[in-house]
């Protein structure tokens, strides 16, 4: 045992070398807060000029040069290519924390969320009272009802549990102001943009925020807008809202994105939980599998852990309720069957054929996934 613990000794010859790393590390913090002071004065100036937080040619030619400097001294560029694109990110960040995209001038509006107190009518609630809208919760426990907060409300937020989201429609859909914007947040649309459509003459717009509530920042994050009846141009109100909060808008069809989703949500959320599933079947001892992991393995290990220690009421709402389910897990049935009577008779021809096929159906973005996906492993080995 003693001997193990001076083999554990830091030597004497590199402790003054770590601290000289230390020196040099918090040196470095100190320029990125004058970095993010500058930043501030940055952000001071975009919302005097209305220039925009985000300028994607500056980025591209920050980035190149900070490539090109750390060649030229010995560095591998991509290594601080990805760190500066983190600097970048937090100054995006910061910016729209200052408020740089909010319009000058903005017309107030009282704002019913229904289901405020949720996770996601939450980071709505705060969302729009960042711009200095009156915002009224009703929700299962406060003394304010649904019917209560709609009828004065100038635009109104359904974003309640998917189970519930069509009978508080129907609930409170003949009773919103007929100049009133009704919208919902659910993650399938075509029920849900009808039951509007059906209950409400007014503007209706459907949206589905491709992120969870616990995203450290809405810079980046992708919302899918249906704008299905506007009767006095919510959908520019709505946009410049959603734009100057740093979110990507895609303006699609309820039928687009539910097609999209059945893939995007139902075959993910169902692979994984397959996997899990089948991990557990097996009793594996998950920590035992970790001292043979490899990066892929952990990457898909932790999104399968991840997913089960959210709400098992969500994921059964998003596969349950999407038209086309059934389709895809058909789908996906027939190929699990195929792939596992390839395997299991020791097809290599065949499993050789199959990988080819599905190749040439990514096309281009595999050589693009090989990319992305080593920069991410690399990232989660640094974390490991």
């Amino acid at each position: 045992m003693e001997q193990q613990n001076q083999s554990n000794l830091v030597p004497d010859a590199l402790l003054p070398l770590r601290a000289e790393i230390d020196t040099i590390d918090h040196k470095i913090v100190d320029l990125l807060q004058q970095r993010n002071t500058i930043v501030e004065r940055v952000a001071a100036v975009k919302k005097i000029t209305g220039f925009g937080i985000r300028d994607f040619k500056r980025e591209k030619e920050l980035l190149a040069d900070r490539g090109e400097l750390a060649k030229s001294v010995g560095l591998r560029s991509e290594v601080i290519e990805s760190l500066f694109r983190v600097i970048l990110w937090a100054s995006r960040d910061r910016q729209a924390a200052l408020g740089v995209d909010i319009p000058k001038e903005i017309e107030l509006k009282t704002i019913a969320i229904i289901g405020g107190n949720g996770e996601m009518g939450q980071l709505f609630a705060k969302l729009f009272e960042g711009f200095g809208h009156t915002i009224v919760i009703a929700d299962i426990h406060t003394s304010c009802s649904n019917i209560e907060a709609v009828k004065e409300a100038e635009v109104v937020l359904i974003a309640v549990p998917i189970a519930n989201t069509i009978e508080v429609i129907q609930e409170v859909g003949p009773h919103c102001r007929e100049d009133a914007l009704l919208v919902d947040i659910t993650s399938t649309k075509q029920a849900p943009v009808q039951a509007m459509l059906d209950t409400f003459k007014g503007s209706v717009i459907g949206t589905h925020p491709l992120f969870g509530p616990n995203v450290h920042s809405l810079q980046g994050q992708r919302i899918a807008v249906i704008c299905a009846r506007d009767t006095a141009n919510w959908h520019d109100w709505l946009n410049t809202i959603l734009l100057a909060r740093g979110l990507s808008v895609l303006d699609t069809t309820a039928e687009e994105h539910d097609h999209a989703m059945s893939i995007v949500q139902v075959l993910t959320h169902q692979t994984t939980e397959v996997l899990g599933r089948t991990i557990q079947k097996l009793n594996v001892d998950v920590r035992k599998t970790l001292e043979f992991t490899s990066p892929i393995y952990l990457m898909e290990l932790l999104m399968a852990a991840r997913h089960f220690a959210q709400s098992a009421n969500l994921y059964a709402s998003i596969q349950m309720n999407n038209p086309e389910t059934e389709t895809v897990l058909s789908a996906l049935k027939v190929a699990g069957d195929e792939l596992r009577e390839i395997v299991l008779n020791k097809d290599t021809e065949a499993f050789r054929e199959m990988f080819s096929e599905v190749h040439e159906h990514f096309g281009d973005f595999s050589e693009q996934a090989l990319e992305q996906s080593s920069f991410l492993i690399d990232r989660l080995v640094e974390r490991v």
